[in-house]
């Protein structure tokens, strides 16, 4: 284990997030962003990656799921760490062995609410508004083999005004995520390594 720990970023669309966190660790000496990786091929993420100079690779989804491929490309970029920055494949059992409790989530409610298959984006903040809930927010979690339900290691909560639509919740959300989620990435990364 080299004393930089290697960062890969899951993302499936525009990468907001992922150029959030690229930016956030091209300043750090003790973690980086090894690749990023994605599941679509016009994703905008790659865009992203290109600009921030971090090599980016598309795999198609049966390798999410048969991801002996994605294990190997993972290993070849000495991965430690694997970051989900609005990502929606399930992740498999066998990536989830390979990296026990070294896949972190961001989720764009506050869990266990609005969590689950097809809970994402929009539909998220649809919910949430449709249940007149006062309050939502973002939840950072580490991933286990069910959608949404690893442990949490953060959340941060906004609150949802009566007047407040989808697009709007979204974008209050989006800041949260922007704000806190490199630094949970990076007091999550340093901990862990005082700790095994």
């Amino acid at each position: 284990m080299s004393s930089v720990k290697r960062l890969a970023i899951f993302a499936s669309g525009s990468g907001t997030n992922a150029e959030k966190i690229m930016h956030y660790f091209a300043e750090q000496n003790n973690i980086e962003v090894a690749c990023v990786i994605t599941n679509k091929k016009n994703a905008g993420v790659l865009e992203r990656a290109s600009k921030a100079s971090v090599p980016s690779i598309r795999f198609p989804k049966a390798d999410f799921d048969q991801p002996t491929a994605l294990i190997e490309y993972l290993k070849s970029k000495e991965v430690d760490f694997i970051i989900l920055a609005g990502f929606l494949l399930k992740i498999s059992p066998q990536l989830i062995s390979a990296y026990p409790d070294r896949i972190i989530n961001i989720h764009p409610a506050l869990l266990p609410k609005y969590g689950g298959k097809g809970m994402y984006g929009h539909f998220v903040h649809e919910a949430v508004i449709d249940n007149m809930e006062k309050e939502s927010g973002i939840t950072i979690h580490l991933v286990n083999e069910n959608y949404d339900e690893g442990r949490i290691i953060f959340q941060a909560k906004c609150e949802v005004s009566p007047e407040m639509n989808p697009d709007q919740l979204a974008a209050k959300v989006q800041q949260l995520e922007h704000q806190h989620f490199p630094k949970v990435i990076e007091e999550y990364v340093n901990k862990f390594e005082k700790a095994s």
